[in-house]
């Protein structure tokens, strides 16, 4: 009888805590919280800032050949024109105006990737490889496998991770002082009542369109940590990925400073965990009413369920305040 190598499920699962991924999810939470947490910008177009920091980065590399930190920077930049174009026609309206122009503009970017047409410097849906290789040569760790228990990895694993973790703290502490400006008490006053902070002659439009480049170039950047682990190709960047966003921010809590960290950490935790679970249980025979791939398909309507939970019974999420706690409107 084969049993359930729950060993190697514990495994898989906690080396997902230093993933590439998770650490990119980590900053795009953390962006999302400045423009939903803390300015109350509805974004539903994540999946494009992350997008546009990961292409940017890879087509300066490749296209331009351009050295890493500058295509960085460049990946960065183009996150700001994305917001600004965004913004402009939409920062002095509603904020479900702002929902469905980001969830739109974001759909748009894919599809610009996408096509054909620019194939010579997207990929089109073959998407951009072979980029990393002046990452990886800057690296100035020793080569080989190494590390501890399920967080044993390739140097170049580890050149991305700690590059990540750095980027993460830079952005986590960046964050904390912002908010503790007058220009975070701005935004946060601009969140409860925009109304009465122009009645104090503050430039509300401006704030917004700042929070919204600010939260942006956060989550462009968790695009290029991203891509710095994995090829880049259009089908990632889906509304799936935004929604995935979301449920990381709200799980740890939107108007925090640790809570995106949290979040992004437990989403993909659980989320590797039933990944390598649900199959496993299907294998011996545990769950004889499906195959493998639904298996992989259940693990998405777990995920939307906890999310409808999280939302009904804890909506400031597990780090966040009921103070803290704002709707749209």
């Amino acid at each position: 009888m084969i049993a359930v190598d729950f060993g190697q499920i514990l495994n898989n699962t906690l080396a997902q805590i230093l993933a590439p991924a998770t650490l990119g999810y980590i900053l795009a939470a953390t962006g999302l919280s400045v423009h939903f947490g803390f300015a109350g910008l509805l974004n539903m177009g994540v999946a494009g800032f992350m997008a546009i920091g990961a292409y940017g980065f890879a087509i300066s590399i490749l296209t331009f050949g351009l050295p890493w930190p500058l295509a960085a920077l460049i990946g960065l930049i183009a996150a700001v024109l994305f917001a600004l174009v965004m913004g402009i026609p939409t920062l002095r309206l509603r904020g479900d105006y702002l929902a469905i122009v980001t969830i739109a503009a974001a759909e748009v970017l894919r599809l610009f990737f996408l096509t054909s047409a620019f194939r010579n410097y997207t990929g089109s849906a073959d998407g951009l490889s072979g980029f990393q290789a002046g990452f990886r040569a800057s690296n100035p760790l020793p080569p080989g496998k190494w590390g501890l228990g399920p967080w044993t990895y390739q140097s170049d694993q580890w050149w991305v991770i700690l590059i990540g973790v750095f980027t993460i703290a830079i952005v986590v502490l960046v964050v904390w002082l912002l908010m503790r400006s007058p220009w975070g008490r701005v935004i946060r006053g601009i969140r409860e009542d925009e109304d009465a902070v122009r009645s104090l002659g503050k430039n509300v439009f401006a704030f917004k369109m700042q929070a919204l480049i600010v939260g942006g170039v956060i989550i462009a950047a968790g695009g290029i940590i991203t891509a710095m682990g994995t090829n880049v190709n259009p089908n990632v960047y889906v509304t799936s990925q935004t929604f995935y966003v979301w449920t990381a921010l709200l799980l740890g809590g939107a108007a925090t400073i640790f809570g995106p960290v949290l979040g992004a950490v437990l989403f993909w935790v659980v989320r590797a965990f039933l990944s390598n679970l649900l199959p496993a249980l299907v294998k011996v025979g545990w769950l004889p009413f499906m195959s493998t791939e639904q298996s992989q398909m259940l693990v998405f309507v777990l995920v939307g369920v906890a999310l409808m939970l999280l939302v009904i019974f804890r909506p400031q999420g597990l780090l966040g305040s009921k103070k803290e706690l704002t709707f749209v409107r």
